[in-house]
């Protein structure tokens, strides 16, 4: 596990951005954390770096939104599952195995039908900082080799 450390929502966003910029075809991202730690911000960067150029807005009522960029980007928020087989009625495998870029946030909530290999980013209020309502802690836990390499560009540009 890799960790930043960022100091206001903006650069919350723009380490979303520069993980945006490395994500190819086929990833799913998992944004966890509690409610208002800043996932939907970092989203916002992530779809900014993968050349989506509209709004960007939370999916908490409609779970799923899609936007264009480089590729299609399904930004989804399972907050209101109540059990993962709700995902089945989605069609969740085209967007979890399609070749769009996939972000989910409360990924906890789709139980096993994450896919293994993906990249699992945990945003948190800091504890290094006073001013914890910006600071926040972003942890990567890559599954697999390539989000490994991956999250290791990302720190070396960082």
């Amino acid at each position: 596990m890799r960790r930043i450390t960022t100091w206001s929502p903006e650069e919350t966003a723009k380490l979303g951005e520069r993980l945006g910029l490395l994500l190819r075809p086929g990833a799913v991202v998992c944004l966890l954390g509690d409610l208002g730690v800043g996932k939907t911000r970092f989203a916002q960067g992530i779809a900014r770096g993968l050349g989506v150029t509209g709004a960007v807005t939370s999916p908490t009522f409609t779970i799923i939104n899609e936007y264009q960029g480089h590729h299609p980007v399904y930004h989804m928020d399972f907050y209101r599952l109540s059990d993962p087989l709700e995902l089945e009625d989605l069609g969740y495998e085209e967007y979890f195995f399609g070749s769009g870029i996939t972000l989910i946030e409360w990924p906890e909530r789709a139980g096993d039908l994450l896919p293994q290999e993906r990249l699992d980013v945990a945003i948190d209020l800091s504890s290094e900082d006073v001013d914890m309502e910006n600071t926040r802690e972003i942890s990567f836990s890559p599954r697999g080799a390539e989000f490994t390499a991956l999250v290791e560009n990302l720190i070396d540009l960082g």
